[in-house]
C-alpha cells in the first residue's frame, strides 16, 4: 500500500533523513519507534507532502506521491493526526469536525461519517457546540482522530498520539487505535512510547539519527536486547 524508498530530507546542512526505506501493507498497523529528533515526525512530515525529500521515493498504491502537497495526499487517501492534536481553538467541535471533511468522496458521506465519529467518541456528540480549546488534552486529541476520519482516509498517521497525555488517556488513545485498524484502516504509529506502540503493532522499525537500524514484528522488536535496553529499559 505504502513504500517509502531511499527517503533524504534535510534541513539546511543538518540531515534529516538518511535512505530510509519502509513499507506498509493494506490492514497493517506499523510502528515507527526511536527517541526524539530521531526524524520519525520528518518521515510523517514528507510522507504527508508538508516537506519536499531531497531523494528518494514514496509510493502509495504504486503512484509516487513524493512531492505532492497535502492536500493531494489527502485526496488520495492519506490521514493525519498531526502531533499537538492541532484543533482550532475557537471553533466548536462540530465545526473542527467539518473541517475535515475536505475530499470529494468525503463531502459526499459527510452525515455518515459524522454519525460515525460521534458513536466512536461519543463526549464529542455531547459536547458539539462547545469551543475546542476548551477541551481536556485528551478530548482535543480525540477530536484530532475524529476529524481525520471525516476524510474518510484509507490510511492514517499518528504523529506521537500519546504526548502530553494522561497514562489512562494514553491506553484509551492506543484502544482507539486498534479499533480503527479492526475495521480496516490501515496506520502508520509513529511514537516515543515504545512499549505500547509495539504491543499492538503487527511491524515496526527503529529510527536512529534518521537511519532505520531494526526492524521485525512488533514481538520482535519488544523481546529485542538493543530495544529493551535502549529504550525499556529493561
Amino acid at each position: 500500500m505504502l513504500q517509502v524508498e531511499a527517503l533524504g530530507l534535510y534541513y539546511g546542512d543538518a540531515q534529516a533523513l538518511d535512505g530510509v526505506s519502509l513499507d506498509i501493507a493494506a490492514g497493517e498497523i506499523v510502528a515507527i519507534v526511536g527517541a526524539n529528533g530521531a526524524g520519525k515526525s520528518s518521515l510523517i512530515r514528507v510522507i504527508h507532502g508538508i516537506e519536499k525529500p531531497a531523494s528518494g521515493r514514496v509510493r502509495f498504491d504504486g503512484v509516487d506521491i513524493a512531492g505532492w502537497p497535502s492536500f493531494r495526499v489527502c485526496e488520495a487517501g492519506i490521514g493525519h493526526v498531526a502531533e499537538g492534536r492541532q484543533v482550532f481553538p475557537n471553533l466548536s467541535v462540530l465545526e473542527n469536525l467539518e473541517m475535515g471533511a475536505v475530499p470529494r468522496r468525503a463531502r459526499a458521506r459527510e452525515k455518515q461519517t459524522l454519525d460515525r465519529v460521534f458513536s466512536l467518541f461519543p463526549r464529542l456528540a455531547e459536547r458539539r457546540r462547545q469551543a475546542a480549546g476548551t477541551l481536556s488534552g485528551g478530548e482535543q486529541q480525540m477530536l484530532a482522530i475524529g476529524r481525520c476520519l471525516m476524510g474518510q482516509p484509507r490510511l492514517i498517521m499518528f504523529d506521537e498520539p500519546s504526548l502530553g497525555l494522561a497514562p489512562t488517556i494514553v491506553q484509551e488513545v492506543f484502544r482507539i487505535v486498534h479499533q480503527l485498524n479492526e475495521e480496516g484502516l490501515t496506520i502508520l504509529l509513529v511514537e516515543q512510547n515504545v512499549m505500547a506502540s509495539l504491543k499492538i503493532a503487527h511491524r515496526g522499525y527503529v529510527l536512529e539519527n534518521g537511519r532505520i537500524e531494526l526492524s521485525g514484528t512488533g514481538a520482535e522488536l519488544l523481546g529485542d536486547d538493543r530495544v529493551r535496553q535502549a529504550y525499556l529499559g529493561l
